[in-house]
C-alpha cells in the first residue's frame, strides 16, 4: 500500500489520462497503481494524496469523514471581518448551505512559492489572503463560498490535509514524497 503527498501545480488536471492541451497528474507522478484521493481543480494548486488503496482513498476523499483541509485564497478585495464571519458561520450558495469552517486571516509571505502564470494585477484593486479549514469538499466550494461573501478568489492553494502541512513537507509545485502510513496524518491540524 503506498500513499503520496503531491504538490499540484497550477493548471494540472486531477486525472492520469493524457488531456490535450493540459498536463495531467501523469506529468508529475511516475508511481504506478495510485489515483487521487479527492480533487483539486485545473486553476487550484497544492496538496493532494494518492494512494493505491481504495478504502483509505475514501477515509481522505469522503466528506462524512470529516477530514479536516486548509485553503490558502488570494481573493479580490480588503476583506472584513463581517466577511470572516460570515464564511465561518456557513454560507447559502443556493444550492446548500456549508457548513461553518475556520476562516482567519493568513500572509503567505515568504513560504509560497510564485504561481506561473500569476494572478491579474489590478492596481485599484487590493487583494487579501484568507485561510478557510473545511471538512466538506463540494466541487469548487471555497471558490464559490468567497465569492458568496463579495470576495471572488484569484488564487486557491490546499495547504494542508488533516494534520499534513505542504510546508513542513518542504514540497515545491511537482514535487511528492512517499508518505508513511503509520504517520499521525489524519489528526487535525
Amino acid at each position: 500500500m503506498r500513499l503520496l503527498a503531491l504538490n499540484k501545480p497550477f493548471g494540472t488536471i486531477c486525472q492520469f489520462s493524457a488531456h490535450e492541451t493540459r498536463a495531467t497528474l501523469a506529468d508529475w507522478v511516475s508511481v504506478p497503481g495510485v489515483y487521487p484521493a479527492g480533487r483539486l481543480d485545473s486553476d487550484s494548486e497544492g496538496l493532494l494524496l494518492l494512494t493505491d488503496d481504495g478504502a483509505l482513498q475514501a477515509r481522505i476523499a469522503e466528506p462524512r469523514h470529516k477530514l479536516v483541509k486548509r485553503y490558502w485564497a488570494q481573493v479580490e478585495g480588503a476583506v472584513d471581518a463581517a466577511a470572516l464571519r460570515k464564511l465561518a458561520r456557513g454560507v447559502d450558495l443556493g444550492d446548500y448551505v456549508t457548513k461553518p469552517c475556520r476562516a482567519d486571516y493568513v500572509d503567505p509571505a515568504d513560504r509560497l512559492w510564485p504561481r506561473t502564470p500569476p494572478i491579474r494585477y489590478r492596481a485599484a484593486i487590493p487583494t487579501t489572503w484568507i485561510e478557510l479549514s473545511i471538512a466538506e469538499g463540494k466541487n469548487r466550494q471555497v471558490r464559490r463560498m468567497t465569492a458568496a461573501v463579495g470576495f471572488p478568489t484569484l488564487r486557491l492553494v490546499r495547504v494542508g490535509i488533516g494534520a499534513l502541512d505542504i510546508f513542513a513537507l518542504g514540497l515545491m509545485p511537482g514535487e511528492s514524497v512517499d508518505l508513511p502510513l503509520n504517520a499521525p496524518w489524519e489528526g487535525v491540524a
